[in-house]
């Protein structure tokens, strides 16, 4: 089997470390999927979402000249739902998470809302 950037690979997971996983693709090729190529969410540990001989199902994302092929788990499921995100939760819970203190305008505060890291005084 030919394996080229864009294409569809299966393989058995052979290693883990802390920045990803080691796949072994049929024709005794080797990849790798980062750890942030695993999920569409936070991974802390990758050993929560693969284990050790594993057969997974992957997307080559590129190959280097040197033949490094990197995989990822994530394109592969965000192509199969259309590029949609997976949803989580409702839809309170998500505007919670969306609307957070720092960004909504106090009482008595007009003009613009503090973004992340401006602590400046809010311009009245």
């Amino acid at each position: 089997m030919q394996i080229e950037q864009g294409s569809v690979v299966k393989g058995k997971v052979t290693g883990l470390t802390d920045f990803g996983a080691f796949v072994e693709l049929e024709g005794g090729k080797t990849g790798m999927i980062h750890i942030s190529e695993v999920s569409t969410s936070y991974v802390k540990d990758i050993r929560e979402h693969l284990q050790l001989n594993q057969e997974v199902t992957a997307k080559v994302i590129s190959i280097s000249p040197e033949g490094k092929i990197a995989l990822s788990i994530k394109k592969l499921n965000a192509d199969n739902n259309g590029g949609a995100r997976p949803q989580t939760g409702s839809a309170e819970q998500t505007a919670s998470a969306v609307l957070r203190p720092a960004q909504t305008a106090s009482a008595g505060q007009t003009g613009r809302s503090r973004q992340s890291g401006d602590f400046r005084q809010p311009v009245l």
